[in-house]
């Protein structure tokens, strides 16, 4: 086979894979528009969920439970929406970063701990300590050393919320209640569910 030949094969395989493709993706389009889909409000940063509530598995927005709320700096809100155990031994925290304060807020390098490379602008530097059991848990990484946190925080905009998790090693079963650190914010306690 010559060259030409060759280039003429490989360029026609790309327009087949792309043709494929481009109605692979228009079969997934939904004609229906879902429920409650309209466009944010202005104010709203993209990609953060409206204060205070969360999508529900019917469309409908929930309240959003805050189970621990503790300050940091600068007017910076950490509150923690759940601490779930799941069946597979892990624990994994959730919640929002909130900005009341009336500037935007970029100290969020002692958030990632002692992480420098693999997690940078990450959340890598919360723990959760067992007081029954005496032990101190550290986020879960991968093989990489990339932490199985939130990364990405750069900066937070006054009046911004932004979500967070942390996943750990799950305590026994027998804890039902840990303490969630974070650096620059006071250390509060967490109830476990699941």
């Amino acid at each position: 086979m010559s060259i030409r030949q060759k280039v003429e094969v490989r360029g026609g395989a790309a327009v087949a894979v792309a043709a494929v493709l481009v109605l692979a993706l228009a079969g997934c389009g939904d004609t229906e528009k879902p429920k409650g889909s309209e466009k944010p409000a202005a104010s709203q940063s993209q990609g953060s969920a409206p204060e205070k509530s969360t999508p529900a598995a019917d469309g409908s927005t929930a309240p959003v439970e805050v189970i621990a709320t503790t300050q940091g700096p600068s007017g910076i809100v950490l509150e923690i929406n759940s601490a779930e155990r799941d069946q597979d031994g892990y624990l994994t925290v959730n919640g929002r970063i909130k900005n009341t304060g009336s500037t935007a807020f970029g100290n969020t390098v002692p958030w990632r701990g002692d992480e420098k490379t693999a997690s940078p602008a990450s959340v890598a530097g919360a723990t959760v300590v067992d007081n029954a059991g005496k032990k101190r848990y550290y986020v879960l990484r991968d093989t990489e050393g990339r932490c199985a946190c939130t990364t990405g925080v750069v900066m937070i905009k006054a009046g911004e919320s932004v979500p967070f998790f942390a996943q750990f090693p799950a305590p026994p079963t027998t804890t039902s209640e840990v303490v969630f650190g974070l650096p620059t914010f006071a250390a509060i306690p967490v109830k476990i569910s699941g």
